[in-house]
Formats: structure tokens, C-alpha cells, sequence
């Protein structure tokens, strides 16, 4: 009876210092939130922000590691979870439709992102890990592409939070850039939504810099970064086959573990797209509820593998990559303002 109430009171000790990791990872993400009422941080968001209080307490108090199992738990299995559910973001049946024409502009977006990030780095001697998932952001849909192909490359959780700030806060200095520049260029508002579409990071830094152009520039803007989001699919598919032939060459053993999560993206993607609002009646502001709690859950995970990130891996990992990827955005920008 001994043995079973101590293991019973162990089991108690351990599930509540689980839900408080859990916790303690929301409870930074709602600081982020807190901070983006501030002036200025509004623009960063709340993704970003809460990375950076997370860096932070890491420096300051330590990691906390009476909370480690739950804060693992938020930075493993809800960050898959909020994969999962981002997929309803991404509207299959518009991007077939509407946009086939802007998927051959997304496709080479992605491809010159990914191989100029890389080729860039290599020659920068950078982190290889680190700008390759900038690459992947860079050329895809910032935070939410990283997140996904990490687990694949088998990416540390520092390296992934690292990319993740990086991707948030200098995406958000592209769109506001966009958005100072919109007055002066020579695009029709469709233009110029394409344009922002096409090059920017985050679907939320693509919102902001379209919305200076109207409701039409923002529609398209959406409708090309669907498309982006779209090729997350087959480009998490690539980098699996790349991983197996790497490992096979390596070890002479493929064990490369499936990344399940992806189905859930994919089986989301279809039920937003053609059951939910369909089949299934759903509100504006269902839906806009979902978008929220999706992004709650991603601050939360990402909060959990910042707190991994150590200033010391910071300054030794960041600067190089981020030249890189700051490089390599520039280039597309300039070279998909001439194209749209």
C-alpha cells in the first residue's frame, strides 16, 4: 500500500510539474501578447516578441527545470499540433482554381530562397542547420515552414527558435518597408499585392504590407501566399527523400522518422477547404477564433524552444545566417518586383 501511495503521489508531482510547463509557456506567450501593445511592437507580433522574453528569461534566471517535461511537451507536441491546425489556412480549392498561374512564380521563389540561403551560407561559413531553415522560411511561409520542416532535418530546438526570431523580425521589417514604398512605386494595386505575396515572409507580415494597397492588392497578395503555403506539401516531401538518401550514405541506414503531423496538415487543409463552410456551417468569426487559438498554441511552442536558446549559441549562430537570409531577401524583392 506504501509503494502504491508513493507512486500514486510521484505520478501527482510529475503531472502537475507538466501542466505547469505547459502553463508557464502561455504564460510568456500572453507577455508577448502584453508587449505588442506597446508602440512599435505592435509591428514585431506577438510570435516574435514572446521568443524574445523567452531568450531572455533564459539568460536571466536559467532554464526552468523542475518544468522541463511540460515545457518539452509545448515544444514538441503542440508545435505539431499547431502545424496541424494551420492548415486550415490554406484554402486547396483557391489556389487550384485562381491561383495556378502565380504557383510557377511561388515554386521559383522557393527554390532560389532555399538554394541562394544555402549557397550563401556555405561561403559565409555560417550554421548549415540554421540557414537552411531560414532558407525555408524565407522562401515559404516564415515561422509556420520552419516549424515544419525542423523535425525532418533533425534541426536542435535552439537552431529552430534561433531561425524563428530571425524569420519574425526581419519579415516584419520587410512588410513595414513595403508598406513606406507603396506610395512611391510604379504598381497597380494588383501588382503590388502579387509583389508582397510573393517575397514577404509571414501571412501575417504579407497582410500588413498589403492592406496599404486596398482591398484588391490584399485579396491577391493572400491569394499568392497561398500558394507558397501550398508548396510546404511536396517541399516537406523532398526534404524527407533528401534526409533518407543523407542518411543512407552516411550510415548505410535510412531512419528517417515520418512526420505524421504533415498528414494532419494536409487532412486540415481538405476539411477547410471543402467541408468546413460547405458541408459544415462555420461563422467569420469561428474561423477567425481558430486562427487565433493556432497562434496561441505556436507562440507557446515556439516560447518552449526559445527557452532552449543560450546568448552565448545566439551571438556564435545568428550573425552569419542572418546576413545570408537578409541578403538572399533582398535579391527577392527586387527580382519578383520585376516579374509580377
Amino acid at each position: 500500500m506504501g509503494k502504491q501511495q508513493a507512486k500514486q503521489q510521484f505520478n501527482q508531482a510529475s503531472f502537475v510539474q507538466w501542466a505547469s510547463g505547459i502553463a508557464f509557456t502561455f504564460l510568456i506567450a500572453y507577455f508577448g501578447f502584453l508587449l505588442t501593445k506597446l508602440p512599435g511592437f505592435s509591428m514585431v507580433g506577438q510570435l516574435a516578441s514572446a521568443i524574445v522574453i523567452a531568450i531572455i528569461y533564459r539568460q536571466v534566471f536559467g532554464y526552468p527545470e523542475a518544468l522541463r517535461s511540460g515545457i518539452a511537451f509545448s515544444s514538441k507536441k503542440l508545435l505539431r499540433f499547431a502545424i496541424i491546425l494551420y492548415g486550415l489556412k490554406l484554402n486547396i480549392g483557391t489556389v487550384l482554381t485562381d491561383g495556378l498561374g502565380l504557383l510557377v512564380r511561388d515554386a521559383g521563389v522557393i527554390i532560389f530562397a532555399i538554394l541562394a540561403t544555402v549557397w550563401l551560407a556555405k561561403k559565409l561559413k555560417a550554421n548549415p542547420t540554421i540557414s537552411m531553415l531560414l532558407g525555408v522560411g524565407t522562401g515559404v511561409c516564415g515561422a509556420a515552414a520552419i516549424a515544419a520542416v525542423a523535425p525532418i532535418i533533425k534541426s536542435k530546438d535552439e537552431d529552430t527558435a534561433i531561425s524563428v526570431g530571425i524569420i519574425a523580425l526581419v519579415g516584419t521589417i520587410f512588410a513595414i518597408t513595403y508598406t513606406l514604398l507603396r506610395p512611391i512605386l510604379p504598381l497597380t494595386d494588383i501588382e503590388y499585392g502579387i509583389w508582397a505575396g510573393v517575397s514577404i515572409h509571414e501571412v501575417a507580415q504579407v497582410v500588413l504590407a498589403a492592406a496599404s494597397g486596398g482591398e484588391e492588392a490584399l485579396a491577391f497578395a493572400l491569394l499568392a501566399k497561398l500558394g507558397r503555403v501550398f508548396l510546404l506539401i511536396p517541399l516537406c516531401f523532398i526534404f524527407m527523400y533528401w534526409m533518407k538518401r543523407k542518411s543512407t550514405d552516411d550510415s548505410g541506414s535510412a531512419k528517417i522518422e515520418f512526420p505524421w503531423f504533415l498528414v494532419g496538415f494536409i487532412l486540415m487543409s481538405i476539411f477547410g477547404s471543402f467541408v468546413l463552410g460547405h458541408s459544415i456551417p462555420v461563422t467569420g468569426e469561428t474561423l477567425n477564433s481558430i486562427s487565433t487559438a493556432t497562434t496561441w498554441i505556436l507562440t507557446a511552442a515556439m516560447v518552449g524552444l526559445g527557452l532552449n536558446v543560450s546568448l552565448g549559441d545566439l551571438r556564435k549562430k545568428a550573425l552569419k545566417p542572418l546576413i545570408a537570409m537578409v541578403t538572399v531577401s533582398i535579391l527577392v524583392s527586387v527580382l519578383t518586383f520585376f516579374i509580377v
